[in-house]
C-alpha cells in the first residue's frame, strides 16, 4: 500500500522563523496541493521533505505512515528544470535509469517524451528547446521514477493553458495511487487536482478537503465553489 507522509515542527532561516509547530498531512495514494504567496515556504518544505539541503535549520520530524525510511522513496521536480545540457531529451528522461545504472526502459521514455508532445524532438538537446518544453522534459523524467511518493514544485507553470490542461491530466493519469505533493499559485490548478488542499500563510497551515472524484475535478462543479471562496479568503486575508 501506498504510505502517507507527516511533516511537523519549526524551521528558520537566516535568524528569521519561517514556519513554527507546523504540520503538513499527505493522505496515502491522493494528491495534496499547496497554495501560498512567493516566499512563504512552499518550496521549503519540499525540499526538506526531499531530503536536500535548505539553508536553514529544521527541527521536527518527516515520517511515512508505514515507518519506512522516506529517503529513496521520493520523486522531486523541482521549479528549475534542471537538465543536463550535454544530454538529448530522451538521456535526460531515462537520467534516473542511468544514475541507478538500471536498464532504461526505452518503450515508457518514447511513450513518455510522446505523451508530452516532445516525440520530434528526442534527440535534442536542452539548448534547442522553449522554456515550456524543457519544463516538460522534466515533468517526463519525473513520471518515469517509480516511486510511491512524488514532490512537484509549479510544474505547469511555464506552460500555455491549453499544454497545462494537457500536462495536468497526464499528470493525474500517471500518478494515479501514488502520493503526491503539489506546489502551485494557481487555485483552480490545485482544485482540480487535489484531494486535499493546504494554503499556507504567516498564521501556518489551513487545509481543505474536497469531495472525492474518480478524475480530475472540472471549476464548474458546485461542490468546490464554497471551497474556492474560501481559499481566496484565506489566501488574501
Amino acid at each position: 500500500m501506498t504510505p502517507g507522509l507527516r511533516l511537523e515542527g519549526d524551521f528558520a532561516y537566516g535568524g528569521r522563523t519561517l514556519f513554527r509547530n507546523l504540520a503538513l498531512d499527505l493522505a496515502p495514494g491522493e494528491w495534496t496541493c499547496l497554495l501560498g504567496s512567493s516566499g512563504i515556504g512552499k518550496s521549503t518544505l519540499l525540499r526538506l521533505i526531499a531530503g536536500l539541503e535548505t539553508g536553514g535549520a529544521f527541527a521536527g520530524s518527516i515520517a511515512a505512515s508505514d515507518r519506512q525510511p522516506v529517503e529513496g522513496r521520493i520523486a522531486y521536480m523541482a521549479q528549475s528544470d534542471l537538465l543536463l545540457p550535454w544530454l538529448t531529451v530522451r538521456h535526460n528522461v531515462s537520467l534516473g535509469a542511468r544514475l541507478r545504472k538500471e536498464p532504461p526502459d526505452r518503450s515508457r521514455i518514447e511513450r513518455l517524451i510522446r505523451e508530452v508532445g516532445l516525440a520530434s524532438h528526442i534527440d535534442s538537446k536542452p539548448g534547442q528547446l522553449s522554456g515550456g518544453m524543457r519544463q516538460r522534459c522534466a515533468l517526463a523524467r519525473t513520471l518515469m521514477e517509480d516511486t510511491p511518493m512524488v514532490l512537484l514544485d509549479e510544474p505547469f507553470s511555464a506552460l500555455d493553458p491549453a499544454t497545462r490542461r494537457q500536462m495536468q491530466t497526464l499528470a493525474a493519469s500517471t500518478l494515479r495511487g501514488r502520493t503526491v505533493l503539489l506546489v502551485t499559485h494557481d487555485p483552480g490548478e490545485a482544485l482540480r487536482l487535489g484531494g486535499r488542499i493546504y494554503a499556507m500563510s504567516q498564521n501556518g497551515l489551513d487545509r481543505f478537503d474536497l469531495p472525492p472524484c474518480e478524475s480530475i475535478r472540472e471549476l464548474d462543479d458546485p461542490s468546490v465553489m464554497d471551497i474556492q471562496a474560501r481559499i481566496f479568503s484565506v489566501l488574501h486575508s
